[in-house]
């Protein structure tokens, strides 16, 4: 390979990286607002989760993350791009910022679990290991938020933090379920074209 056509071959990669961790954060800022004005507890229901996992099942661990922490530097910088079309650094505030925190996490280990097992299963459990991750660090920090700095509800506890969550449960379960199928299937196209 000549110096040039491996110089156009960098910039393609280059470029094509830059598109993809573009077009993810703009997902991510698609799916922050698609249905977020239905609200549970203090819960937007959103489908950022869905794409953060397909973030990291498509692009890999790291540009996965990296298209993460880009829309969240977007909102933080603040344009309305978080759920309820909100943004900016009082967002760090808010009791829901650590789901936005969380999907910068779930793209990197749904990434890292798919390219230990790129199976049909390891895509699909690496989906639900995301959506666990994400409940996981994002209920604690709701819990913390409201318990230390913010308002919270009459009677809010650990237990009620939990039971707002299980109402997007079962959307968030289907959901990872078909970003594993869905990307299990498109991921050899996407690295075709690298």
């Amino acid at each position: 390979m000549t110096s040039s056509a491996a110089a156009r071959t960098a910039n393609h990669s280059r470029t094509l990286l830059l598109v993809q961790t573009s077009m993810f954060a703009a997902l991510m800022m698609v799916g922050a607002n698609i249905s977020s004005f239905l609200i549970i507890g203090g819960v937007p229901i959103t489908l950022q989760t869905f794409f953060a996992i397909l973030a990291g099942l498509l692009l890999g661990k790291r540009t996965g993350a990296i298209a993460m922490i880009v829309y969240a530097l977007i909102g933080l910088a603040g344009l309305p791009v978080f759920a309820r079309f909100s943004g900016g650094l009082d967002t760090i505030l808010s009791p829901t910022f650590g789901f936005i925190i969380s999907f910068i996490f779930v793209a990197y280990v749904a990434g890292y679990i798919v390219e230990k097992f790129p199976t049909k299963v390891g895509f699909v459990v690496a989906a639900l290991a995301g959506t666990a991750l994400n409940y996981l660090f994002g209920t604690n920090w709701m819990y913390a938020a409201y318990k230390i700095w913010f308002s919270a509800p009459e009677g809010f506890s650990y237990k009620m933090a939990w039971a707002w969550m299980t109402v997007p449960l079962p959307k968030d379960l289907l959901l990872a379920v078909l970003a594993g199928l869905f990307a299990f299937r498109l991921r050899p196209i996407l690295q075709k074209q690298k």
